[in-house]
């Protein structure tokens, strides 16, 4: 069974701007810079049938447009127990509209609703055992994060093997935007 999710990829170039964040904080297991996404949709494990359904439902988006992201801070998931350090994205409303859409063209395909808030946000590391204020200290010791814009041109259908997270994944199928 296929382990599916919808996202957006990062350009090589912001890729490697974000992967100089890493090291220096204890408990992080750093995620590869090639394998860095903005995660649209966690599907889940799925059989073939409802890979396929999936697939084939997505393409209905494709008329959606293109767009420019910005990510702009540093953030942690977790609050007094940190489990990821991220990266955030400014508020983007054609973002939100894409999302949703996904979420909306998901469930009539009979998938369930997901049950977590859209945050979106590059995962930068796995965090294991790292003190609320050790990732602060690091956030705040990080500097100025400067922001890195990039155009968004498609949205992908990626797939993970069943791993502790950070890839790596495969991109089973993209859904070019309109200009």
């Amino acid at each position: 069974m296929p382990r599916l999710f919808t996202g957006l990829e990062i350009p090589a170039d912001v890729a490697f701007a974000l992967s100089l964040k890493r090291g220096g904080l204890t408990g992080a297991r750093w995620i590869d810079a090639e394998n860095y996404h903005i995660t649209l949709r966690f599907i889940g494990d799925v059989d073939h049938v409802t890979a396929n359904e999936v697939a084939d439902s997505l393409d209905r988006l494709s008329n959606s447009l293109s767009f420019q992201l910005r990510l702009t801070h540093l953030g942690a998931f977790g609050g007094d127990k940190p489990r990821a350090l991220y990266a955030g994205l400014e508020l983007n409303e054609t973002l939100t509209r894409l999302q949703a859409a996904q979420e909306r063209v998901l469930q009539r395909a009979g998938l369930p609703p997901e049950g977590r808030k859209f945050v979106p946000h590059v995962s930068l590391a796995r965090l294991r055992g790292a003190a609320a204020g050790d990732v602060a200290r690091f956030i705040a010791e990080a500097g100025r994060f400067e922001p890195l814009a990039f155009g968004v041109g498609r949205f992908v259908l990626f797939s993970s093997k069943d791993s502790v997270g950070g890839g790596p994944y495969v991109v089973e199928q993209t859904y070019p935007l309109a200009a």
